[in-house]
């Protein structure tokens, strides 16, 4: 069940009606209920995947929290982390392991007959693993108490607005707001709907809309050259903004109605002045997690530099593995870490530079040149993440840069790349409004749903409905596009 389908819309509403009914003390059972009949609506039997997974993680926290000595507690630690990720290295990357083994032994000229592995990847194992590993690990180091209630930690792990995509939630922040529900409280319901109201207007206007050229082009990329080639991947990289900060507005806002309150998934992060600091903002509870329970435990950068990098590395290749069970999934988390280590190593270069040729870096022109440095990078790294393969990979970058055709911005031939000249056109506006909205998004105390607050009663709901009839009209529905996915919700 997608929060951009129909059955969605009427179970939400029943969701949010029967749980300001139910006692207090008792709004996590239902919500349980719910979340776990909201998973089974994707595969029934592979909710006993999710039940293995939080009786793994409930019964490791428990005996971590009794263990009296720090061998007994990493032991412990070792053996639940061992079962989580072997659940999900069997089901996502079995056939990925199997077929390069085979693949090396062919090499070697050694035939073998490769065993077949049939398996449906369970929706968001990628991400309640990760909750899971938190747990633990967060009760190992004492920053959380080992929960008793059983019930408790399997709602942590299955929350249904955060099971398939996000945000990856910490323990310390979600169990306290389960164990202290909150009331009913307009304000609060009215900032989640509106949340969710522009997290499906970047979901059905702009990204599903982008994806109608990005595949035409991807899947045929021997056809097209030059600015076409560039534009898809421009396109491409507006979608899965799009797409997945669509994804994780839902889920916070829709969280906030139930009384819950996430952490920021995105931050602007088109506006990053470097691949760093672009990480700092795209999917911030990935990149948090990454540096929290791996990059950290690793040695960081306390063990000098080389070190320091490596590290670097081994966390993007983690994290391009972590996408997807593929080797173009693994260049393009090589590429980010390749990206930080390089700008690392240059930075002493550079700002030599910069003083020898007396550069002011405060000025808006350099901050707007970073910026799109940065994302020109963060874009070539875009087209391995979105070819089939890596070989294609290489291609598509080769077919962007070995021709030059201008000409495709006055001949109308923009227009037969998926998109017809008025959806191309309705794809511009809404990309223009994401710019504007992000441009103009100010801290938490300022954001332009408190600033839309402040006005009067009929402009604000001339433009709620507004919005809302915008999306309706404009958004990408029916047979003509897959109305499947989030793309996260393959990962």
């Amino acid at each position: 069940m997608l929060f951009n389908s129909i059955p969605f819309l009427f179970f939400f509403p029943f969701v949010v009606l029967i749980h300001f009914i139910v006692p207090k003390n008792w709004r996590w059972v239902w919500l349980l209920g719910v979340s776990y009949y909201f998973y089974m609506c994707w595969n029934p039997l592979y909710v006993f995947i999710l039940l293995g997974s939080t009786v793994i993680t409930y019964t490791g926290g428990l005996l971590i929290g009794k263990a009296e000595n720090v061998s007994a507690k990493k032991t412990i630690l070792a053996i639940c982390l061992a079962l989580n990720v072997g659940l999900l290295v069997f089901f996502k990357y079995g056939n990925f392991i199997v077929d390069n083994v085979v693949s090396f032994l062919n090499l070697l000229n050694i035939r073998i007959v490769r065993p077949e592995f049939d398996l449906l990847l369970p929706v968001g194992i990628s991400f309640y693993t990760f909750r899971s590993i938190s747990y633990i690990m967060d009760i190992y180091r004492g920053d959380v108490q080992a929960q008793k209630s059983f019930g408790r930690v399997a709602l942590y792990v299955s929350f249904f607005l955060q099971l398939a995509a996000g945000p990856i939630e910490r323990a310390k922040n979600m169990l306290v707001q389960i164990d202290n529900p909150q009331p009913f409280d307009y304000d609060r319901v009215k900032n989640g709907l509106l949340l969710m109201l522009w997290g499906l207007f970047q979901k059905l206007v702009i990204a599903d809309r982008c994806a109608m050229l990005v595949n035409h082009v991807f899947a045929n990329y021997e056809a097209y050259r030059g600015f076409q080639i560039l534009t898809a991947i421009l396109f491409f990289a507006v979608q899965i903004y799009c797409d997945f900060a669509g994804y994780s507005d839902m889920a916070i806002g829709a969280s906030m109605v139930l009384g819950f309150f996430p952490k920021q998934n995105f931050n602007k992060p088109y506006f990053a002045v470097s691949v760093q600091d672009f990480w700092r903002r795209w999917h911030i509870s990935l990149s948090s997690w990454f540096r929290d329970y791996l990059y950290i435990p690793l040695g960081g950068n306390r063990k000098g530099a080389f070190r320091k990098y490596l590290n670097v590395l081994i966390v993007f290749l983690v994290s391009g593995l972590w996408h997807g069970a593929a080797w173009n999934y693994i260049i393009w988390g090589a590429l980010h870490g390749g990206y930080q280590i390089i700008g690392s190593l240059t930075l002493p270069f550079r700002e030599k530079a910069r003083s020898l040729l007396k550069v002011n870096t405060e000025t808006f022109s350099f901050r707007l040149y970073q910026q799109l440095v940065t994302f020109c990078l963060v874009c070539i790294a875009w087209v391995f993440f979105r070819a089939s393969t890596a070989n294609d990979g290489i291609h598509i970058l080769w077919n962007m840069v070995r021709e030059w055709n201008p000409w495709i911005f006055t001949d109308n031939s923009l227009f037969n790349l998926g998109l017809d000249a008025k959806n191309f056109r309705v794809a511009v506006f809404g990309i223009a409004v994401l710019f504007l909205v992000d441009l103009f998004r100010a801290d938490d105390k300022q954001k332009l749903r408190g600033l839309l607050s402040q006005q009067g009663i009929i402009f604000r709901w001339f433009v709620y409905f507004a919005a809302l009839f915008f999306i309706i009209i404009f958004g990408i529905y029916g047979p003509a596009y897959d109305a499947s996915s989030f793309i996260y919700t393959g990962f």
